[in-house]
């Protein structure tokens, strides 16, 4: 007698957590996809699932979770986050923030928890063209289970035991998206482009070898993989924002014309508190952030980076 397929809840159906549905679906796999305006019961949703992924916005999160707590979800349940960003209500007992696998591992102590990230632009995999991802967990068994479920000849899913350089790698990416995208607006051209993504890199991985990770996670998919997608694609939200504030319109206009959330806008506020909290270089964020704000032009930003003290590029 043949198994029945694999099931599989996706929380969150905007543009990816609806792709990830359908590459699920491509593989004949059982799966429900739930949003807050499907009208279907959460509990309802995520019951008898193998695997819950959750593909909402940081800031629903929480709530989520909570839903989700009501149900009594076995312990051999992989909890997949696909969420890039970071908690700004709260802070770990290492006083840092929290990220939202950590959320999902606090709520489900008992579960496997897994995060999925990579340069994986919805529209572009919608389109059946070839991407690759990274799935991290600590436990071994649970990610390769996710890999098997994600895996096709157009999507291939690596794994990584780095679970906090690949959470970080697609969620401070989403910054420098931010920096790139006004570079772009303001057409400074490619040699500008290349210094930024470069050393926003640099940057990434300071705050990853802070936080904990391990530096070459972020030349992988989810770091420099991730940020070159980002930062070379109108279709990154993130991208979307830098390069709407350097034509000139508002941040609040920026915000309305997008088709989902740029979660590095909410990002660049946490980070840049976190970095001047543990004195952590982070210039290119810095300014994006005090862009964000309103405190300071595209083309101040871009001075204020260009006349910093010389210094050597590798400390």
């Amino acid at each position: 007698m043949a198994s029945s397929p694999l099931a599989i809840t996706v929380l969150g159906g905007g543009a990816w957590g609806s792709t990830l549905a359908t590459l699920a679906r491509q593989k004949g796999l059982q799966v429900r996809l739930w949003s807050r305006h499907s009208g279907e019961d959460l509990a309802t949703a995520v019951t008898g699932s193998a695997i819950v992924v959750s593909a909402i916005s940081m800031k629903g999160v929480r709530q989520v979770i909570d839903q989700v707590r009501a149900v009594t979800l076995p312990s051999d349940c992989i909890l997949v986050s696909a969420t890039k960003g970071l908690d700004p209500t709260s802070r770990n007992e290492a006083d840092l923030p929290y990220l939202p696998s950590q959320i999902w591992q606090a709520g489900f102590p008992e579960n496997p928890v897994a995060v999925l990230s990579g340069p994986n632009l919805a529209k572009e995999i919608q389109q059946g063209l070839p991407a690759a991802t990274v799935v991290a967990s600590a436990d071994a068994t649970a990610a390769e289970t996710v890999q098997r479920a994600f895996s096709s000849s157009s999507f291939r899913v690596y794994t990584n035991p780095d679970v906090l350089g690949v959470e970080l790698g697609g969620t401070l990416k989403n910054v420098i998206a931010i920096a790139v995208g006004a570079c772009d607006g303001l057409n400074l051209g490619t040699n500008a482009k290349a210094a930024l993504v470069t050393r926003g890199l640099a940057e990434i991985i300071r705050v990853g070898i802070y936080w904990g990770a391990k530096p070459e996670t972020f030349y992988g998919l989810s770091g420099l993989g991730d940020l070159l997608a980002t930062c070379n694609s109108v279709l990154s939200r993130n991208y979307q924002v830098g390069y709407g504030l350097a034509q000139g319109k508002s941040l609040t206009q920026v915000l309305a014309q997008l088709e989902g959330t740029a979660e590095g806008v909410n990002t660049t506020q946490v980070l840049v508190k976190l970095a001047e909290q543990q004195q952590i270089p982070v210039p290119i964020s810095h300014q994006v952030d005090r862009l964000l704000k309103g405190e300071i032009t595209p083309e101040a930003a871009v001075n204020a980076l260009m006349l910093r003290d010389y210094k050597p590029e590798v400390h």
